[in-house]
């Protein structure tokens, strides 16, 4: 029989609402929040509905727990970036008198590693172990496939995966807990047929992390899991040491690191998790949403908390909201409600002709909304995929209003985009040889030596010296010496550039564009990216602007001004930041908010997207609309619903385009349709 024995000491009485912080804080927060921070110990779920004060919500639930006498050393709070665990720390500081300092809070990696440096040699590494960042990631991978007896060669050599493509399969595997087998089947099936060798590269690369002392990314993860799962100890170690336990974000939590949770927590079970299921939006890089929606299955005594006050957006906004995310069958429901009052403008619905014409709606009214007095910086527009961009930054340029991506690259400065260029720019001029040594690059088995040797070959035949346009490039190229590796893909490549030149001059821009894409371009990217399907609608999209132009030459120079502002490629960030309107993809938008958020494309096929159409996979559906739910909530006064209503496809013509169904959930009254023409 065990005696329960509670000792005397200076802790605040359980009841008490102020502490050594002097926090009154039923005064402070609303009365959700309130009962959140004040709960009793325990597991405890905590829905927090978009500007709803989460992380004000968390920070004083820690700064309540030091109130209470519990030990800073004893609290536990993860985060899922940097940024955000150095908020909460400041803010907790900011909040509480006293030091703070042994309060564990961090991401999950951050906190890994710090047990793993306690620990290391009970997994049979040492604490001063390292830890690989991507590129020395990619320099053991390619070792350790060179020293592999691959059997690679042959006329599909050049479609064996790149390591930035195994590293995204291990990764997901490790992250997931699925096999190699399965990640490959749903997410990569391009590189199926080396699915053997695939998994003899993994093999290889986890004994030689294990050989040489080192640690990736992933392994700060599962390593940590691995101890803990291992080590009876250890185990029992962390739990007592951690009496609570705080999540920030729990509905993007993967497989590792709801196990790691669950193993940390024990028997002791103060877990206190925070997140919205309305805005899981990451199932594509191992996110489990059912972690969050089965969180009772594990813990059946949790209570379960709504945060709903919203603080960012107008009312107009968040009955659209409310509206949007309603049909979703699988989640919690919550209704967010506005402390603000009404705006001046419901959401704007806006059809416009084609996407030429959506581009420059939405230019014209940024410049307006600017000549209103608005901040650049406080306007936004958001889309579902990275090349929907492409129209908007273009115009923007064109009317000098300054922009910034969230993703730190322009369209045209894409690598897959330069790539294609400068197969187009060394046809067009053969003395190019910085376009010429990039194509030769993209060769399996072609390094730099070989590439300049290539380089001296051509520059010393007729081809090389640009004198006229030549009828035929492959009769000369093929005699070129080239590595074993690179004989089939010179071969193509030669036949491909021979299809870049017709009757004595250029073929059409958006045809140069295709013959690159079937001929050489599509099989080396389904090796080289991870991200396959974006590129090549990325080149389709450059393949549509290119039906602009009949003359080559046109086109690659607006292709080189448009990959750098005023001709300035280094441009200044930080004041681009302070003065800019952010073009963002919706998934980089997460967490952000501005004034004024232009959401476009919402058209079937475009958002949602058309191959979750395609599946008629419901959960993938249910996940397009929680990212539209997600794009709208970032608005905070004024909401534009654009899209066009016919799109210009190269070779299959133009095509009428239903406006997106998430609309459908949206009643009339909710939107104002702008009817838009032109002078």
């Amino acid at each position: 029989m065990a005696r329960e024995y509670r000792m005397k000491s200076a802790r605040s009485k359980p009841g008490s609402s102020q502490g050594i912080s002097g926090i009154d804080y039923e005064a402070e927060l609303n009365a959700q929040q309130y009962a959140v921070v004040r709960s009793k110990p325990g597991p405890a779920l905590v829905i927090a509905g978009a500007g709803s004060g989460k992380t004000r919500t968390l920070t004083h639930r820690v700064a309540w727990l030091l109130d209470q006498g519990e030990d800073p050393g004893k609290i536990l709070l993860l985060t899922f970036t940097n940024k955000a665990a150095r908020e909460m720390i400041e803010r907790v500081e900011q909040l509480i008198p006293s030091d703070v300092s042994a309060l564990w809070s961090g991401t999950f990696h951050s906190i890994g590693n710090r047990i793993l440096r306690r620990h290391a040699e009970d997994l049979g590494y040492t604490r001063s172990f390292s830890i690989l960042d991507r590129d020395d990631q990619k320099a053991m991978m390619k070792q350790v496939i060179k020293e592999l007896p691959l059997d690679t060669g042959g006329a599909a050599s050049k479609r064996f995966p790149k390591v930035d493509v195994l590293i995204s399969i291990f990764s997901l595997s490790e992250n997931t807990c699925e096999s190699i087998d399965d990640v490959v089947e749903y997410q990569f099936p391009q590189v199926a047929r080396w699915i053997e060798e695939i998994k003899s590269v993994h093999r290889s690369y986890q004994a030689r992390k294990k050989q040489n002392n080192s640690m990736d990314f992933d392994d700060l993860l599962v390593q940590t899991l691995k101890l803990l799962q291992q080590h009876d100890d250890l185990r029992s170690l962390y739990q007592r040491k951690f009496r609570h336990v705080l999540v920030d974000e729990y509905q993007d939590t993967n497989r590792v690191q709801c196990d790691l949770i669950d193993l940390l927590v024990g028997d002791r079970q103060c877990l206190m998790v925070v997140g919205d299921d309305a805005q899981s939006i990451y199932s594509w890089r191992g996110a489990d949403m059912d972690n969050i929606l089965s969180f009772h299955k594990k813990y059946p005594d949790a209570e379960v908390f709504k945060i709903e006050t919203n603080y960012r957006s107008v009312p107009e906004v968040l009955e659209l909201s409310n509206a949007a995310i309603r049909p979703n069958r699988v989640q919690y429901e919550k209704e967010l409600r506005a402390v603000r009052d009404g705006g001046a403008m419901v959401p704007a619905l806006v059809p416009l002709d084609d996407p030429s014409f959506q581009a420059e709606f939405v230019a014209e009214r940024i410049e307006e909304l600017i000549g209103e007095g608005l901040e650049p910086s406080d306007i936004a527009v958001l889309y579902r995929a990275h090349y929907q961009s492409m129209e908007i930054q273009m115009e923007l340029t064109r009317r000098k209003v300054p922009f910034q991506i969230t993703s730190g690259l322009r369209f045209f400065e894409q690598a897959h985009i330069k790539d294609v260029s400068a197969l187009i720019r060394l046809v067009v001029n053969p003395r190019d040889e910085v376009s010429f040594k990039r194509v030769a690059l993209m060769l399996p088995g072609v390094g730099d030596k070989t590439a300049d040797n290539l380089w001296r070959a051509w520059s010393a035949c007729e081809l090389g010296q640009g004198i006229s346009v030549p009828e035929s490039f492959s009769p000369i190229m093929l005699t070129f010496r080239v590595p074993a590796k690179a004989k089939d893909s010179w071969q193509q490549l030669c036949y491909t550039l021979d299809e870049l030149v017709v009757d004595g001059g250029f073929a059409r821009p958006s045809d140069m564009l295709f013959s690159i894409l079937e001929g050489v371009y599509d099989d080396y990217m389904r090796a080289s990216f991870d991200n396959y399907e974006h590129r090549k609608q990325d080149i389709e999209q450059l393949m549509e602007y290119g039906e602009g132009f009949d003359d080559v030459l046109e086109f690659l120079a607006q292709l080189s001004l448009m990959s750098s502002v005023d001709g300035d490629p280094q441009k200044n960030q930080r004041k681009e930041d302070d003065e800019s309107v952010m073009l963002s993809s919706i998934h980089q938008a997460k967490g952000l908010e501005w004034k004024v958020v232009f959401l476009v494309w919402l058209a079937d096929g475009m958002f949602p997207n058309g191959r979750v159409l395609e599946t008629g996979d419901e959960q993938m559906f249910e996940e397009e609309r929680r990212l539209f739910y997600v794009a709208v909530t970032r608005a905070k006064d004024q909401l534009y619903l654009t899209y066009p209503m016919t799109n210009p496809k190269s070779y299959t013509g133009e095509y009428m385009m239903r406006p997106s169904r998430f609309l459908d959930a949206i009643p009339d009254e909710m939107t104002e349709e702008w009817k838009v023409s032109s002078w």
